[in-house]
């Protein structure tokens, strides 16, 4: 969990935060001479007015209306923070394991039918401006869809994959820097290369072509991140000629891929975990931390705190039938 980071661009002003402690000194000391009068008087007509069981909304009001005080103070120096602000631009490339074992059925209907309604889904995530390449493998990769705004394509393109043989994470990484160097240039920058990442979701071994350790090191060069999506769960398999072969799920091969590449490992064991998964990739890739004056929420706080303080002046002199 990450601590927020405030600054401030006038910090000179929180010096009237002394206020704060020497209001609550004050009020302090007036409740110990109350305290100490009464112990010497006796009950007054106005603690018979005001009886004891009304203090705690003296003490809501006196410390609501503090604390408006230091918000205020706050809003004030005019705090910044570093907030998320939605990426003008950028490409991803959806890289899409469809070997044999995304048949098995521990994922219902299955893992492949279930990967495809939750990829569509994350196309609806992104940012309309944001480019999306589709690549398949299998034992081998290839680019099926290029760069493009076209999200309909995309869609189409995904519902139409099919299953083949063997596992080559590697050459589907590959294939993903080749589908990179297709996006197209930022009209208003056009020297420099768009922000971008992979998210690869597989469910089994490479068992054929490059090494994907290998794989994710040109990914890392390429300042391209990998978000990997461990896909299905250890009791998944397939029947293959009346043998029943399981095809459990390696999750270490996909977390030492997105480690190396910078990006970030992800595990899903069912349709509705896998479509939180892909919510959260998108929420990462599609936003980028800024930082910017956030004036406006310590003003709302104090504002809170007013009303409260308010709140608990009124009831103190209200007189409820």
């Amino acid at each position: 969990m990450m601590i927020p980071m405030i600054s401030f661009i006038e910090p000179q002003r929180l010096w009237w935060l002394v206020l704060i402690p020497v209001l609550l000194v004050l009020y302090l000391v007036l409740l110990m001479r109350k305290s100490s009068r009464s112990r010497t008087t006796g009950i007054n007509n106005l603690d018979k007015v005001l009886p004891k069981q009304q203090a705690w909304k003296r003490h809501i009001a006196v410390g609501a209306a503090v604390l408006a005080l230091a918000a205020l103070n706050v809003a004030f120096a005019k705090p910044s923070d570093q907030v998320d602000v939605p990426r003008d631009r950028a490409t991803i490339i959806l890289t899409l394991d469809v070997s044999r074992s995304m048949i098995a059925e521990d994922v219902e209907p299955n893992r492949l039918d279930a990967a495809k309604a939750a990829a569509k889904d994350f196309l609806g995530m992104l940012p309309a401006r944001f480019n999306v390449a589709l690549v398949a493998f299998a034992g081998s990769a290839s680019v099926v869809v290029a760069p493009t705004t076209d999200r309909g394509m995309v869609s189409r393109a995904i519902e139409n994959l099919q299953v083949a043989p063997s596992t080559a994470i590697g050459e589907g990484i590959y294939s993903s820097l080749d589908a990179m160097a297709l996006a197209p240039p930022d009209p208003e920058h056009p020297d420099e290369p768009a922000p971008g990442a992979i998210v690869l979701l597989s469910d089994g071994y490479t068992n054929i072509g490059r090494k994907s350790a290998t794989a994710a090191q040109a990914a890392k060069q390429a300042k391209l991140p990998i978000f990997t999506i461990a896909y299905g769960t250890e009791d998944g398999y397939v029947v293959d000629q009346g043998r029943r072969e399981p095809v459990p799920v390696n999750f270490e091969e996909l977390q030492r891929v997105a480690d190396i590449s910078g990006g970030k490992a992800f595990e899903a064991g069912s349709a509705s975990e896998l479509k939180e998964v892909y919510a959260n990739i998108a929420a990462q890739v599609g936003y980028v931390k800024q930082e910017q004056e956030v004036t406006e929420v310590y003003t709302g706080y104090a504002l809170f705190f007013a009303v409260l303080a308010a709140i608990a002046v009124i009831s103190l002199g209200a007189r409820w039938p």
